[in-house]
């Protein structure tokens, strides 16, 4: 695992994350689940499912944004014939903690280690894929990287390759920490992913420029990948902006 240390106890967090505590009751057809991760601390998740024929996707939200913030999009996905997994983070919604890029990556092994299991028991194990947007698209890589055999494919939305390039983007400050080093190690890392892959991007985010999102696509080792750019759409605009563009990106990856 990248060693994010420097980040994780500078000044860089308060930046960087933006947890909300807002957590809404369990819309009817869906159910919560609790994720131990450290003694005294749980993540929320959340499982929206409509049939038990369809497939998964465990998604990692971005920052800002929370579980419960999904309970009107879910049933977007559930038109696509997809069943949807939502994970907060430390801090975030119902969970326990504060966030911080070690924790981010350490729970997500946790999460969908739980999420495997409870889909093995409840008989709805019809696969599994892992989507992260923005901010998730850090837990989502790495998934992608260590766990290839319980995963089928990879989707990321108005994601990047490495947290240090969003930071010299932004101009946020990082005096006396290695940037150099912390993406070198990343980029390491996510040039041995070869699940099949797909990134959307709007092409008007200037938060998470496009750029971020070509050469995502083209640092992956994945055979099978394909990026789908969103006209006009900016970081927070993609899906709606977009959506027949964007479901249908994902219905065709899924089916493939």
């Amino acid at each position: 695992m990248e060693d994010y240390s420097a980040i994780d106890q500078s000044p860089l967090i308060g930046f960087l994350f933006y947890p909300r505590r807002d957590f809404s009751p369990c819309p009817q057809g869906a159910s919560d689940y609790f994720v131990p991760v450290a003694p005294g601390i749980s993540i929320s998740t959340r499982f929206y499912e409509k049939d038990k024929g369809w497939p998964w996707i465990l998604y990692f939200h971005g920052n800002g944004e929370v579980v419960s913030d999904y309970d009107e999009i879910a049933p977007l996905y559930h038109r696509q014939q997809i069943n949807l997994i939502l994970a907060d983070y430390r801090g975030y919604g119902a969970s326990g903690g504060s966030p911080t890029f070690t924790h981010l990556i350490k729970d997500g092994h946790k999460i969908l280690e739980t999420v495997i299991e409870t889909l093995q028991e409840r008989n709805l194990n019809k696969g599994l894929w892992v989507m992260g947007r923005s901010m998730g698209s850090v837990v989502a890589l790495d998934l992608a990287r260590h766990f290839p055999d319980k995963i089928k494919g990879l989707i990321i939305e108005s994601g990047f390759a490495s947290v240090t390039r969003l930071i010299k983007h932004l101009g946020l400050p990082s005096r006396g920490i290695d940037l150099r080093a912390i993406e070198e190690e990343r980029l390491t890392m996510i040039r041995k992913i070869s699940l099949p892959a797909l990134i959307i991007h709007g092409e008007e985010d200037n938060l998470v420029p496009l750029q971020e999102g070509k050469d995502l696509h083209q640092f992956l080792a994945s055979p099978r990948k394909k990026l789908v750019v969103i006209p006009n759409a900016d970081h927070n605009s993609v899906m709606f902006h977009g959506l027949e563009a964007y479901f249908k990106s994902i219905r065709e990856f899924l089916a493939s």
